[in-house]
């Protein structure tokens, strides 16, 4: 792979590093109304925008020019569900993909070839979607993370189990050079990739069965300054809050799309 090549794909601008895999590389919106959505997350997250090399229907958020997540102005046309999806690495896009379909679970899209790259988008077992993606970077992984500044964390039934999941489709903990490790804590899973938390799943104490009434899904968390100023933004520009803690909150942008705000201090 040629370090510094830029790439687009379905859900945008993506990246990966030939010694960086199984770890969250990317995060896509799906959205109804792009010049809405652009005007949301400029506010609250202060993103600035850029056309995607697929057309008009798609855009590039940036944080000091450097491209941080996408946008598909295609829920509408595509009868999509609106919403964050979070875009793993992986070395073999395709082999990935036989993995889940072999573990039960469900390919919804790919792999599609986006030269240099390919690119799918499937759901694991209890229907948590993510997205997959083989190819060449935009910028340094660790560059990219540093102007990210974006965790995610699965919400599943099940937290051990679909460590197990998404350790075998991922390679995590595989003593593979440059997989992700994986630390079992009393309640949750924590993802690392090169000592960085990159992801969490979690789904109540480890003493407790599964619970059923929770919906599987990836959440993703963009690290803040404060979370005040997130929260009167996006009640301002027609988005909502769901929750509120002392270092984070839940919001909702308009289109009804959840992600959280985190301090930096809580991270």
């Amino acid at each position: 792979m040629n370090h510094g090549t830029t790439h687009s794909s379905g859900a945008a601008d993506v990246l990966l590093t030939s010694s960086v895999f199984g770890a969250p590389c990317w995060v896509s919106l799906t959205s109804r109304d792009l010049n809405a959505t652009q005007d949301f997350y400029g506010a609250v997250l202060g993103w600035q925008w850029r056309g995607a090399r697929l057309g008009d229907r798609f855009r590039t958020a940036l944080v000091d020019g450097v491209p941080v997540a996408g946008i598909a102005g295609l829920a509408s046309m595509w009868q999509m569900a609106v919403a964050w999806t979070p875009y793993f690495a992986v070395t073999d896009a395709d082999q990935a993909v036989s993995r889940v379909r072999e573990r039960g679970a469900t390919v919804a899209v790919g792999p599609i070839s986006f030269p240099p790259g390919r690119a799918a988008l499937v759901a694991d077992r209890d229907g948590a979607a993510f997205g997959i993606w083989q190819g060449e970077l935009v910028t340094e992984w660790e560059a990219w993370r540093q102007a990210a500044l974006t965790f995610i964390s699965l919400h599943t039934r099940d937290a051990f189990d679909a460590a197990i999941f998404y350790g075998e489709i991922l390679d995590w903990a595989s003593g593979l050079p440059g997989c992700c490790e994986v630390d079992y804590a009393a309640d949750q899973v924590l993802l690392r990739s090169q000592g960085d938390i990159v992801a969490r799943i979690e789904s109540g104490s480890v003493e407790a069965p599964p619970d059923p009434s929770v919906r599987p899904h990836w959440q993703i968390h963009f690290t803040v300054a404060d979370v005040g100023p997130c929260i009167r933004a996006a009640e301002k520009h027609g988005g909502s809050l769901l929750d509120e803690g002392e270092h984070q909150a839940v919001l909702r942008d308009p289109d009804g799309a959840q992600f959280t705000v985190t301090s930096r201090r809580q991270r």
